[in-house]
């Protein structure tokens, strides 16, 4: 599975590298989120519950930053696993720049995602996983943005 974005974050971007590398911003934003915590140096264990079509599950799992460029990228490794529903593994690519929209300066935040999942979640086939994919990207940075604008 593949997935690539760009969103525009009205603020800049050093607000926004900085909230990429806060554990409770980013666990509020991330939707099932229930535990998000550094374990090393740009290490991140946590606990996801999502549902993907039928198959409900917690997935419990590990991030990894590598290459980091404060504040303009890094690198994302991590896999979670979701017991009889099977795994999720991948790498996801960071980039800010510095971007305007209807006037508004703020941050252009891109991503590339290469992700490959097993076991039953993969029975349900490449459209709905992309699409739950998706859905929940969007949750995620419409709450991310807006926990930015608020503070």
């Amino acid at each position: 599975m593949e997935l690539t974005q760009t969103v525009f974050i009205p603020v800049g971007p050093q607000l926004v590298w900085e909230a990429l590398n806060d554990p409770e911003i980013l666990k509020a934003a991330l939707p099932g989120c229930d535990h998000f915590a550094e374990i090393a140096e740009h290490t991140y264990e946590m606990s996801v519950t999502t549902r993907i079509g039928p198959v409900k599950a917690t997935f419990k799992g590990q991030i990894h930053l590598s290459d980091l460029d404060p504040p303009h990228r890094y690198t994302i490794v991590g896999e979670g696993k979701g017991g009889v529903a099977g795994f999720a593994k991948g790498q996801a690519s960071v980039a800010l720049s510095e971007a305007e929209e209807d006037g508004i300066l703020g941050t252009a935040l891109s991503y590339d995602v290469t992700a490959t999942v097993g076991g039953k979640i993969a029975q349900l086939g490449g459209r709905l996983i992309q699409g739950a994919a998706n859905k929940l990207a969007g949750e995620f940075f419409e709450q991310f943005s807006a926990s930015l604008q608020a503070s």
